[in-house]
């Protein structure tokens, strides 16, 4: 089984298993918008250059787009269980997502237009994308061990990753003009020139399963560490800390910079929480399904099944917006007062 495949059933099986999360903070208020398809399992979402957010949905064979208002838009995809997954906002005013089990690359532009373009490698199983510092789309193929880039206009090159197998997954443009990436199955994180040089930096540890990857607000690299219950910093010379979150279960999966200055990542099924970290690493965590939400006409209580806070978007609103595996996209307004910080727990090589 490959690494990325093997992040995938664990998952899936941690989705299922839900004890219920005890509340780490005070209760928090969300807006809470149900897809109109039961468990589509919305993955990606960002923020689009129409001032809306636009996510995919892996199970449902969509991309949609809704307003900060709420106003939701689906747009069915022309390749058929294609399982579209990650999501970007393109150099050309389009947004970009990848397709995983179609195997393509795919255009979508805020009228809903949609081109689909097929990867080079077959079942490359394309993962993580992100714009580029040359004004292309950069992408992560999580199976054949590549790092994808593709023109505005649909021109494929790919490079391969020393690690065999590396188990690519997230992907971002770094504070030094290079693409930085998550290697699952590698347990690395790797930079890669817009020549397409790899470097690789390996964790402390392996079979952290590290997943998502940004640039911070201090130009480092910030990263999940999904099977380790970590966050990990990355400076651009490869030197690593480790952040443990106060669970070992929690299954950090996404980032993203909010507005204030912090990152804010989300926690899965077992603890069901939406978690901040400063730049010193303290963190605090705010419960998604243990409490009242507000949904869009009407009071209603946690679901029976866990709600599974998946990928996250800073909002033009000021908010953080994030998808629910069970079929639902997320607002959560930051709070005036994040709470008590946790004391960091840094964990170095």
């Amino acid at each position: 089984m490959s690494g990325r495949a093997f992040g995938i059933v664990r998952r899936l099986g941690a989705a299922a298993l839900w004890l219920g999360a005890a509340a780490a903070a005070s209760a928090q208020t969300f807006t809470v918008y149900t897809l109109p398809a039961s468990y589509s399992q919305p993955k990606g979402i960002a923020a689009g250059p129409d001032g809306a957010l636009w996510f995919t949905e892996y199970n449902n064979n969509k991309i949609g787009r809704i307003s900060t208002g709420g106003t939701i838009t689906e747009y069915s995809l022309p390749a058929t269980l294609s399982h579209p997954y990650s999501i970007t906002a393109g150099p050309d005013g389009a947004l970009w997502f990848t397709e995983y089990h179609a195997n393509n690359i795919g255009r979508i532009t805020t009228a809903g237009a949609i081109t689909e373009y097929a990867v080079p490698t077959p079942s490359a199983y394309p993962l993580g994308i992100t714009a580029g510092p040359d004004g292309a789309l950069w992408f992560t193929e999580s199976t054949t061990n590549n790092i994808g880039r593709i023109t505005t206009s649909g021109s494929f090159t790919e490079y391969a990753i020393p690690t065999q197998p590396a188990g690519a997954y997230g992907i971002t443009t770094g504070p030094d003009g290079n693409l930085w990436f998550t290697e699952e199955a590698g347990s690395n994180i790797a930079q890669i020139t817009t020549g397409g040089v790899v470097t690789e930096f390996p964790l402390p540890a392996a079979g952290s399963l590290p997943s998502a990857i940004l640039k911070g607000p201090d130009n480092a690299l910030w990263f999940t560490e999904w099977a380790a219950g970590k966050i990990g910093r990355c400076d651009t010379s490869g030197n690593i800390v480790e952040y443990a979150l106060p669970s070992a279960v929690s299954d950090p999966l996404a980032l993203v910079t909010g507005p204030d200055g912090n990152l804010w990542f989300t926690e899965g099924a077992l603890t069901n929480r939406i978690g901040r970290i400063t730049l010193s690493g303290a963190v605090s965590e705010y419960p998604v399904g243990t409490q009242t939400r507000i949904a869009t006409t009407q009071l209603e209580n946690a679901p029976a099944a866990p709600p599974y806070p998946g990928w996250l978007a800073a909002g033009p609103d000021g908010a953080i917006w994030f998808t629910e595996a069970a079929g639902a996209v997320v607002r959560f307004s930051i709070p005036a007062a994040a709470g008590k910080d946790r004391r960091p727990v840094a964990v170095r090589p």
